[in-house]
């Protein structure tokens, strides 16, 4: 725990500046973070980046994070969806020259792991474009919802929520995280206009707080998978960036579409 908490302070006195500063910076950050995510999620399956499929991968991460802001759509070659059906033809081209050593099986787990991540990050990019309070807004909720799941479930959990996956998870921890998630983003709404009613932001952080929990255990059932405990090191007590982002990479770009219907 002492280890987890050092960590925690050091990952949030080098990450909230960058997130409040935004621009260049915060883009290349995410860039960064993104990256890492990737290697994380190809090493789970024992792949390379250091590789024509990892280097292929790695292109289209990048370009499917170009933010909107800095380039229009219009004034690229390839549309995203263009460029992500031209890595997917040379992924399986790939599997041709390498004699089926590279298969179909791993085609298909680069190109959803690549998307996966590198939309998933887009959307954090796009959400600090939108409006700083949104990035707090959305931090807070999961926040709120890893710790009141987990100390309403240490003391009042019974129900296994869903055991084949992550055997320490409650019923009640996840109900309570939910509670404790609306609960501050009661507080958030006073405090900043997000120019709609309570009820809907009562909505909105109902949401976001259990498609959160559905991120991290589907990073979870990831990692059961794979027979891993975490997907890396790189944040002592925490484990990788997938450990630490999982629940942002749904909420994210959740959050983005609720902006655009209700915003």
């Amino acid at each position: 725990m002492k280890q987890r908490i050092i960590t925690a302070v050091i990952a949030a006195a080098v990450f909230l500046p960058i997130v409040i500063y935004g621009k260049l910076p915060f883009v290349a950050f995410i860039y960064f973070l993104a990256t890492v995510g990737l290697f994380e999620a190809m090493r789970m399956n024992r792949m390379s980046m250091a590789s024509v499929p990892g280097v292929l991968s790695l292109f289209l991460l990048w370009f499917l994070m170009i933010p909107s802001n800095m380039f229009e759509a219009d004034s690229l070659i390839l549309s995203k969806m263009d460029f992500i059906l031209l890595i997917a033809l040379l992924l399986l081209s790939y599997t041709v020259l390498s004699k089926n050593r590279f298969t179909f099986d791993d085609v298909g787990f680069l190109l959803i792991s690549t998307i996966y991540v590198g939309l998933g990050f887009y959307y954090f990019i796009e959400i600090r474009e939108l409006a700083l309070a949104f990035v707090f807004f959305a931090l807070f909720v999961i926040w709120t919802t890893d710790s009141g799941a987990y100390f309403i479930g240490k003391s009042m959990g019974k129900t296994k929520l869903w055991p084949e996956i992550s055997p320490n998870k409650t019923v009640e921890g996840s109900l309570g995280g939910v509670i404790c998630a609306i609960v501050v983003a009661l507080i958030f709404h006073f405090v900043v206009d997000f120019d709609h009613s309570l009820f809907i932001t009562i909505i909105i952080a109902s949401l976001l707080s259990i498609f959160g929990q559905i991120g991290d255990l589907v990073e979870s059932a990831l990692k059961r998978h794979y027979k891993i405990k975490d997907s890396g090191s790189i944040l002592p007590g925490h484990g990788g960036i997938l450990d630490r982002f999982d629940s942002l990479l749904f909420v994210l770009p959740l959050l983005h579409f609720i902006h655009i219907f209700l915003f």
